[in-house]
């Protein structure tokens, strides 16, 4: 655990980075990517840059709840500090072996990312992290610990202090410091502390015991009452200003026991199985196959969904808000189609947004309508179908659960919107399954378990900032949700498809997870990541098979036991509406979806064979009457283009039209017996004599019924939307490896030991990190001389874009106004142009 550099304690963070080894270089960058963007120069760059606000910022963020308690307590104690004082901050005077035992680790991780640094008998919290972390008015610390004494009297008058340290018995000094040295030593002398204390009123003790945990602050009148006029007389409350005194750190720290925190977590919170889970009547073995089957029905009505909102917005959906996104109109009438709330229709519209199904169109009148990806998607195997949409949520930062809400500017936030993504959510959602994958099979979590566990391995520290509720606790509740819509768990708990989604790393990217290609891409299984593919090998098995027949009922309705062929599915569709989803589809046939029927071509032979032939049960008699009904009044009237015309061959339907009082928007009158003019377009007309009960037909210019179809309107092919990710991504192994040895090399070029060359007369030498200056002839004979013996150089280079650096090369060859050399910095064989070359010094040890 220690940083020594030859038995030499390390002065400053650089330092201390400089004993370290390639893989604990390579660690702190791992865990805080933001530190190489772009790669330091040197290890003094790098622990500048590891210093800085945002990037400490940032790292403590990441902290689990017991390191981050570690760094507050150390903030807390005195600069450096010993290991023996940050245990005794943790466990306090009665000790905690948990405490004890997982402070190591606390420590080392903390070390690890360059939070703290030192030797264990000299901890130091680095200088941002202790400003941050540090008890302040402005800023009251986590521990609720307040001010030193030597802080809180830093601005009280000699005589003041001198008053105090008498009246709490002390002898007095001849100048403040001793005075308020002598005070702090009191508080923490735990015996004359007690002996201070027993001699204190009962409402001293009381005051004492609101203030011990924090807030250390009150407010107190300009005559105090006695017990707080006895606290201040004694030290033990000291004013910040003439109307507020605070309890000094040293006296609370007694009061607790020595205890930087009331409560110590040095354990992460269990995962618990639902309460509802020892209930439940399947046994142990057979649980898993029962989740297995619940997640695959559900993951088989996802897809039935998705289908459903394409179709919907298959002839060109809704128009794209000016700002982007979903009018609340328009969501609602999707949630109606899909028989769904509004917040459930949201997370469907942004799934297949996210799966590259759905996308606006880029035209003058934007919409959104399906991609031409779509067209492929169905044709794929229903398990690659569903993987292809988990691997998309898995991995997508869009953030459904927002829409509804508002954002800072108070503007409500639309489905399909540009400010929902968050960089939190692929992050949460994959580490929501690995608990849930913790748990045995088939157990379902307890929520609150889960959301406790998430807040412990990242501890909200917004509120105290005036952040909004936690983030990452709303994702995680969405997550929880969305993974049961999907199909991802079943019955709550994690489904082997699940485990099979998270549990090959197949992904680029680390956290953030896997992302769908391109829509333009041909939809093959080559697309999906090998997670994907995983889990639809495992989920395939417990779909349902497709069915190719319904039951026929008397009442109008057919019954789907299953999911239907294709083919089937969209004819029936065609024939009758949906009126329930679930294990078993309901539909009903109407009037209207019998006529809708009719008008796309069919008829009422088709009807009939066609239902005859996929029913298991025969057709009803009601049924039967229905279509051979429609089929005979429809196309008894047929309308066209005069404006718009009506013709009949039966002169009182006429007559009834026009006496009905419905048909007056329609602005009708008769031409001849058999045929009335209208000023509403075709379209108009035939929607308004439809919702007068009758059944017109469309026709051409030559007299032919029109057989009208559905128009499918496509994109332009579009790729899902890039996800936003939440700071740098963590670096490949590759990377990490390269950038070490960059600033290994580039660290020895700042710190190795050159060789003083003369200065030619008028000119100062180089300090300490500038550039070398040599003249031309100089840096030639240096160069050549250097080649001739093999020997390494530090040299000063200044590139095309004007950017200067040091660094240490091994010149090979020197021809033609370059100089061919190893660059130990870049660790590989460059060529440099001598004129570019600022000058060079010879190095007083070879570093090869």
């Amino acid at each position: 655990m220690s940083e020594r550099t030859g038995g030499t304690p390390p002065r400053t963070l650089a330092e201390a980075l400089r004993t370290r080894d390639d893989d604990a270089l390579a660690a702190l960058l791992r865990t805080r990517p933001d530190l190489l963007s772009p790669v330091p120069n040197d290890l003094s760059q790098l622990a500048t840059r590891a210093g800085t606000r945002a990037s400490v910022m940032r790292a403590l963020e990441r902290l689990d709840r017991f390191t981050l308690q570690t760094a507050e307590a150390l903030a807390a104690s005195t600069d450096p500090a010993p290991y023996e004082a940050l245990l005794a901050l943790m466990t306090g005077d009665e000790g905690d072996a948990r405490v004890e035992s997982a402070l190591p680790r606390a420590v080392a991780a903390l070390r690890e990312q360059a939070l703290i640094w030192g030797a264990d008998d000299r901890l130091r919290l680095v200088r941002t992290a202790r400003e941050i972390l540090a008890p302040s008015p402005g800023h009251p610390s986590p521990t609720g610990l307040g001010p030193t004494v030597a802080e809180a009297t830093a601005g009280m008058s000699p005589g003041r202090v001198q008053e105090i340290i008498a009246t709490a018995g002390l002898p007095s000094t001849h100048d403040p410091v001793s005075a308020v040295t002598a005070l702090a030593a009191l508080f923490t002398d735990r015996t004359r502390m007690a002996a201070l204390l027993d001699t204190a009123p009962p409402d001293a003790l009381t005051v004492l015991d609101r203030l011990v945990w924090g807030p250390p602050y009150g407010e107190i009148t300009s005559k105090p009452a006695p017990p707080v006029q006895w606290l201040r007389d004694h030290g033990l409350l000291l004013p910040t200003s003439t109307r507020t005194v605070v309890l000094p750190r040293e006296a609370a720290l007694h009061l607790r026991g020595g205890r930087a925190h009331r409560n110590a977590e040095p354990d992460p919170p269990a995962i618990l199985p639902h309460p509802s889970a020892s209930s439940a009547a399947s046994s142990a073995v057979s649980r898993p196959q029962v989740v297995d089957s619940a997640a695959a029905a559900q993951a088989y009505t996802a897809l039935e969904t998705v289908e459903e909102l394409a179709k919907e917005w298959n002839e060109g959906g809704p128009n794209v808000l000016r700002a982007g996104g979903l009018s609340v109109r328009d969501l609602k009438r999707t949630a109606t189609a899909l028989d769904v709330t509004e917040p459930v229709a949201a997370f469907w519209v942004e799934l297949a947004y996210g799966a590259g199904l759905l996308a606006a169109d880029g035209e003058a009148d934007e919409r959104y309508a399906p991609t031409p990806a779509y067209d492929q998607w169905p044709d794929l195997p229903a398990a690659e179908r569903w993987a292809r949409l988990a691997t998309a949520w898995l991995g997508a930062t869009r953030t459904p659960g927002l829409v509804g809400g508002q954002d800072s500017k108070g503007r409500t936030l639309a489905a399909l919107g540009p400010d929902l993504d968050r960089g939190a959510a692929p992050e949460v959602r994959r580490h929501v399954l690995d608990l849930l994958a913790s748990l045995p099979e088939g157990t379902a979590p307890d929520p609150e378990s889960v959301l406790a566990r998430l807040r412990w391995e990242r501890p909200l520290r917004g509120a105290a900032a005036g952040r909004p509720e936690d983030l990452r606790a709303r994702i995680a509740a969405w997550t929880l949700n969305e993974a049961e819509m999907l199909g991802v768990t079943g019955r709550g708990a994690l489904s082997s498809h699940g485990r099979a989604l998270i549990a090959t790393e197949a992904v680029a990217g680390g956290p953030t997870g896997a992302f769908p290609k391109p829509a333009s891409r041909a939809a093959t299984g080559a697309d999906l990541p090998a997670a994907g593919l995983h889990a639809a090998r495992v989920l395939a098995p417990h779909l349902p098979e497709p069915l190719d027949h319904v039951l026929l009922q008397a009442d109008l309705t057919a019954v789907a036991p299953g999911p239907l062929l294709r083919p089937l599915a969209e004819t029936l569709s065609v024939i009758a509406d949906i009126e329930s989803r679930g294990g078993a589809t309901v539909y009903r046939f109407t009037p209207a979806s019998v006529r809708r029927a009719l008008d796309a071509g069919q008829s009422a032979s088709d009807l009939h064979a066609f239902l005859a032939a996929h029913s298991r049960t025969p057709v009803p008699q009601p049924l039967s009457y229905l279509i051979d009904d429609m089929a005979r009044r429809h196309g008894h009237l047929r309308i066209g283009s005069a404006s718009a015309y009506v013709r009949c061959d039966d002169e009182a339907v006429l007559d009834e039209i026009l006496a009905d009082r419905r048909s007056q928007g329609l602005r009708l009158r008769r031409l001849a017996p058999t045929v009335l003019a209208a000023q509403a377009d075709p379209t108009t007309l035939l929607d308004g004599l439809r919702t007068m009960g009758l059944a017109p037909a469309a026709e051409s210019a030559e007299g032919d019924v029109l057989v009208t179809r559905a128009h499918a309107h496509r994109t332009p092919p579009r790729t899902p939307p890039a996800p936003v990710p939440d700071g740098p991504p963590v670096p490949a192994p590759t990377l990490l490896g390269a950038a070490v040895r960059a600033i290994r090399a580039g660290d020895q070029a700042a710190t190795v030991v050159r060789k003083t060359l003369p200065e030619p007369a008028g000119s100062a030498a180089p300090r300490g990190g500038e550039l070398p200056r040599t003249t031309s002839a100089e840096t030639l004979a240096t160069v050549q001389a250097a080649a001739l013996t093999g020997s390494a150089l530090w040299i000063g280079y200044v590139n095309a874009e004007g950017a200067a650096s040091q660094r240490v090369i091994a010149p090979v060859r020197v021809e033609g106004g370059f100089v061919t050399a190893y660059d130990h910095t870049a660790d590989e064989v460059r060529t440099y142009p001598l004129h570019r070359i600022t000058g060079v010094a010879e190095l007083a040890d070879d570093p090869a």
